[in-house]
């Protein structure tokens, strides 16, 4: 990423990390905040090959053309230190690596500076031992914390930095960077409203996954809509299956909440649909719902994932999801109290 890169979707968080490049005045830790990982850690790096880039003119920085440039651009600056969760969290023991690596000089020139990704994972005590870092810095460091949960950052932490929020990307100009990247146009359209979703896979195997769960939920939709009793089947067979975590099948509930959008804007004409190769079925079954039914249906989806959220039991969740979509109903709290 350069800078005129991030400046075309990001021309205010460009603006801000420019200018304390050129005035030589970056804050010793930044967090970047925001839906879109790539984008933010594409400008982590940016802003980590500029700090550390050897040109002697702060506004030519990064210049792309020194040794620190070109071994930030190829991953192999001994002087930057990747943290990544190690499972489903980010350990004490990761932090008290960084911190004694931190305290050598660095090994090609006295700037160091280290990126935490989804810091949000810190456990308590990692967060408690990056706090010292953050308080007493060593020498000329500069930290890049990314998070898309803010709020799950300890408080000191936030206030010790400055925190950069990205907007989010339009869903359009998510759908053509996946599209450049070598997506297809329907992987494309779902994953550009997803995100990152599930946290837990590699982007290679997201895809996949991607792939074969939006099948599973266009087959559950057609089921609910043509053949409501053998809908019950097919989630037992299919859908726990494939959705078969928590935050699994939270996205299968958003997959589920784009498809009643999509019978939605196909009903208004729209045509920024998330299964752009499913214009028929979507418009067959706009023709035999009312709008009250389907927003119906999108609020008994969204009411379920807030459920999840609290812990109810998933199958559980599902079946009773399953009814209220049959019934183009919403639910009642009362629903929920044999949960």
């Amino acid at each position: 990423m350069e800078w005129g890169t991030l400046r075309a979707e990001q021309p205010v968080v460009t603006q801000l990390l420019q200018h304390a490049v050129w005035r030589e005045r970056l804050p010793h830790a930044y967090i970047f905040e925001g839906e879109d990982r790539d984008e933010q850690l594409g400008a982590a790096f940016l802003l980590a090959r500029a700090f550390l880039c050897s040109n002697n003119d702060p506004a030519a920085k990064p210049c792309n053309q020194c040794s620190e440039c070109k071994r930030v651009q190829s991953g192999q600056h001994p002087d930057i230190i990747i943290i990544r969760s190690d499972g489903l969290s980010i350990k004490k023991a990761q932090v008290e690596f960084l911190q004694k690596e931190f305290a050598y000089k660095g090994m090609e020139s006295t700037r160091k500076a280290y990126i935490i990704e989804e810091a949000d994972k810190m456990t308590t005590s990692a967060a408690n031992s990056l706090l010292a870092s953050l308080e007493e810095p060593e020498g000329e460091a500069l930290a890049i914390l990314e998070t898309e949960n803010l709020h799950f950052l300890l408080p000191t932490i936030v206030s010790r930095s400055q925190v950069i929020s990205f907007r989010p990307l339009s869903e359009a100009s998510r759908q053509a960077h996946l599209r450049e990247k070598g997506e297809t146009e329907e992987v494309a359209a779902i994953k550009a409203r997803v995100g990152n979703k599930p946290t837990s896979l590699e982007d290679g195997e997201r895809t996949n996954w991607i792939v074969q769960g939006r099948q599973v939920v266009i087959q559950l939709a057609e089921e609910v809509f043509q053949r409501p009793l053998q809908a019950k089947w097919l989630l037992q067979d299919k859908w726990h299956t494939h959705f078969n975590d928590r935050e699994g099948l939270d996205t299968g509930l958003d997959f589920l909440l784009f498809w009643y959008r999509d019978v939605l804007y196909t009903k208004w004409g729209r045509e920024d649909l998330a299964y752009p190769d499913q214009l028929e079925r979507l418009k067959t079954e706009a023709l035999n719902r009312s709008e009250s039914m389907l927003a119906a249906q999108m609020k008994a989806v969204m009411e379920a994932k807030r459920y999840l959220a609290a812990n109810v039991n998933p199958q559980l969740l599902m079946e009773r999801l399953l009814l209220r979509l049959q019934e183009g109903s919403n639910f009642a709290s009362s629903d929920w109290h044999s949960l």
